[in-house]
């Protein structure tokens, strides 16, 4: 029909009754606003009502990640999604264009974890999808909270292979606290809201939300708060009674009590009443990879952090233990070791907010589900009331037995010779001159665990990497997202000549939205850690883990050249006496991201080192060395 012409009386009935059923619609929708105003989480945003509101479902998505005071938004456009980028325009939130669909889901888990809150991506359907699967993956590993948003393609071609067709639900359902796929737009709300819902609450994980086309086109009747209706979930909270009992009677008994802290407790935000019964039970403590800084490295109880390359201390602390005092850890192979060897004269208590993983690897001698920030002060008021009763227990000759590993077995590193610097000493100054409000990302290999041992970590949320799933690529998109979430503290990707080479193209992000964001390439010209494995399991055979970056005189690439060519200020250190010099000056450019190549060492080993396969007991400070220790009667 062309402008201007008369419109029938059929139609005209026609556009009258639709209206008249809208605004019925619209009638219900109100008086269901007033009974879902209490159903969201108040973690979920300001708890606004909103009025039902015509819109499209492109609307109705921007406006429910307003409502769920969502800031920032890490995407990256394409066609089954570009909808929603248009009413994007209009909002007040933040939305970050990145250079690959990874980078973006990197980068909200890196704003998750200084944060606290959920972390948002957005990519197209197919392609753009599957992108985002690796960090959908590793959120999940890593317990972070995540929504991701993709577009679909329309319902009516769902299953056809259509263009940039792909069934990122079925993909992703393993990976994911669960994944939804909108198809019609009245959903959008409440899904919205039980994505936010699912992500944030009990353990946090990763959840998908695919957005078919024609829901995002149609017209919808948009009202807020929306009713989160999800039968059977409904994560515990508060410890059992009885059991929390039970577990401060065991404490109370224990000669030889072991702290087990896992990443949980960071999640948990429970760091202060973790200290409270650290210093109440006296106990020694180890924290995982990822609960570093979950209690102050600093502090006399700390003996170190567990596993594949953990400290002598920790490592034997857990091996010895009589019982094991475990927060918010699930037991995973490169802390345990040969599973059926692991601190085998221990009794376990176990607390965690997912009763899947009570006595999934290690069967529990007294099971605690619920959330350690209300478990831990649950079990600190029950460990006052049963010392009380039975006394302090005394743990000197437990202690004289550890601080002796401590004294025997520090943390070191053995100086190169081959004249270049020894990686240890370049994170350990960062660390140093950093200082402990740094935050400090890392990619995953050696410059991971050397990151990990050298630098002192005093406070939760200063320390993020890929534990559970091990992702190269993984610093530079995680540390722009934790410097959008904290903008003002120093942001530190220390990353693998490596790792780098898969996501470095996000510093491009960095330097246009003005990210600053500082960079320190750990540059060994290899695959430091699979170049390590191959040392002592393969004879020297180093196949395929040479990157030719850092000590010929041709690299390919350049870093600095690289880094020049993204817009970042660019620096290279080849010298002991100028590491230093090259981190103050780093220190000082916060106008723009910071890349520095440190030219290290190829030959610089992680010690100590439990190698794959073996118990614990075996752990070696040094090739071929094994400690000799004498159990304390």
């Amino acid at each position: 029909m062309s402008k201007g012409s008369p419109i029938s009386p059929s139609l005209m009935a026609a556009k009258s009754a639709g209206a008249a059923k809208a605004s019925e619609k619209v009638d219900r929708a109100a008086d269901a606003v007033v009974d879902n105003a209490a159903t969201l989480s108040p973690v979920l945003g300001p708890n606004n009502v909103v009025p039902p509101t015509v819109m499209t479902g492109s609307e109705a998505i921007v406006r429910s990640l307003e409502e769920l005071g969502v800031d920032d938004i890490f995407g990256l456009p394409g066609g089954a999604i570009l909808p929603t980028y248009d009413p994007l325009m209009a909002s007040k939130m933040n939305h970050v264009l990145v250079r690959h669909e990874q980078g973006a889901g990197h980068a909200a888990q890196g704003y998750a974890m200084v944060t606290g809150r959920v972390g948002v991506c957005i990519a197209t359907s197919g392609p753009g999808a599957t992108n985002l699967v690796t960090a959908i993956m590793d959120a999940h590993m890593d317990s972070v909270p995540l929504v991701a948003i993709t577009g679909q393609v329309s319902a009516a071609v769902i299953g056809t292979d259509a263009f940039q067709e792909a069934d990122i639900v079925g993909i992703t359902m393993p990976i994911t606290k669960h994944s939804f796929l909108v198809t019609d737009a009245e959903d959008i709300p409440h899904v919205m809201a039980e994505a936010f819902h699912l992500a944030s609450t009990g353990r946090p994980g990763p959840v998908l939300v695919d957005i078919a086309k024609n829901a995002q086109v149609s017209n919808m009747t948009f009202s807020w708060p929306p009713k989160v209706d999800l039968p059977g979930y409904r994560p515990v909270v508060r410890g059992h009674n009885k059991q929390v009992r039970e577990a401060a009677r065991l404490i109370a008994e224990s000669k030889k009590p072991v702290l087990y802290v896992g990443g949980g407790v960071v999640k948990g935000h429970a760091s202060a009443e973790l200290l409270e019964l650290a210093e109440l039970t006296g106990a020694p403590v180890v924290t995982t990879l990822m609960a570093k800084g979950a209690f102050p490295d600093s502090h006399k109880q700390h003996v170190g952090m567990p596993g594949m390359h953990g400290s002598v201390s920790a490592v034997t602390a857990l091996q010895q233990a009589d019982l094991l005092i475990t927060l918010g850890a699930r037991f995973d192979d490169r802390v345990t070791g040969v599973l059926s060897t692991f601190a085998p004269n221990a009794k376990v208590i176990h607390a965690d907010i997912d009763p899947a993983e009570i006595s999934k690897n290690r069967l529990a001698d007294v099971p605690i589900v619920g959330s350690v920030k209300e478990i831990i002060p649950e079990l600190s008021e029950a460990v006052r009331t049963q010392f009380s009763q039975s006394g302090t227990p005394d743990l000197e000759a437990w202690w004289s037995f550890l601080n002796n590993l401590r004294e025997t077995y520090p943390l070191g590193w053995t100086e190169p010779e081959d004249g270049l610097s020894a990686p240890q000493r370049v994170i350990e100054r960062i660390g140093a001159l950093t200082g402990p409000e740094g935050i400090y990302v890392a990619g995953v290999g050696q410059h991971q665990m050397w990151a990990a041992q050298f630098i002192k970590y005093e406070r939760p949320h200063a320390w993020l990497n890929s534990g559970g799933a091990g992702t190269m690529g993984y610093a530079v998109p995680a540390a722009m997202g934790a410097k959008v979430g904290e903008p003002d503290r120093v942001v530190w990707a220390i990353d693998g000549d490596g790792c780098f080479q898969m996501t470095n193209q996000e510093l491009a992000t960095c330097a246009i939205n003005k990210i600053p964001i500082k960079v320190a390439i750990i540059n060994n010209s290899s695959l430091g850690m699979v170049r390590q494995w191959q040392t002592l399991f393969y004879d020297g055979r180093y196949s395929n883990t040479d990157l030719n970056t850092g000590h010929d005189t041709i690299r390919i690439p350049d870093f600095v050249k690289l880094a020049d060519a993204y817009g970042c200020a660019a620096l290279r250190c080849e010298r002991d006496e100028d590491i230093d010099a090259t981190i103050q000056k780093a220190l000082e450019i916060n106008d723009r991201p910071v890349v520095i190549d440190f030219v290290v060492s190829p030959n610089s080993m992680v010690w100590p080192m439990v190698p794959a396969g073996v118990s614990n007991d075996q752990i070696q400070v040094a090739r071929n060395m094994t400690p000799e220790w004498e159990e304390e009667d």
